[in-house]
């Protein structure tokens, strides 16, 4: 019997712990920064809801074993057709994960910059 556990949706995404870099100098809103940074990350944790992308990528992955469920089916060897499924789903949930992260970032560094801060990153 062989056990195969995935882990879709298992992508990190730093706990959204990333925060842009914020150049101060002739900011005429400098002592805000602190403050819409906080505010900003609230805002951004919408906009790159890692629980979104958990849920994209785990029926994604879901359907990926299916997938793989029916290779085996054809070629006759099940431990192949779960291991490209299992690495498969793997595979999309990292993709996904990455893309909820780069989405955080943008809308981080977006907010900060319609409240008049200059963003560097």
């Amino acid at each position: 019997m062989i056990v195969l556990i995935g882990c879709d949706g298992c992508a990190n995404t730093s706990n959204n712990v990333w925060k842009p870099v914020v150049d101060p100098y002739n900011d005429p809103n400098a002592a805000r920064i602190t403050q819409d940074e906080h505010e900003c990350a609230v805002l951004a944790k919408q906009a790159g809801d890692p629980e979104a992308s958990s849920s994209n990528s785990a029926v994604a992955g879901g359907l990926t074993r299916v997938a793989g469920a029916a290779v085996s089916a054809v070629i006759g060897n099940p431990v192949a057709g779960a291991v490209i499924g299992a690495a498969s789903g793997g595979v999309g949930a990292a993709a996904s994960g990455s893309g909820a992260e780069t989405d955080y970032r943008n809308a981080l560094s977006n907010c900060m910059r319609q409240r008049g801060h200059k963003v560097i990153n």
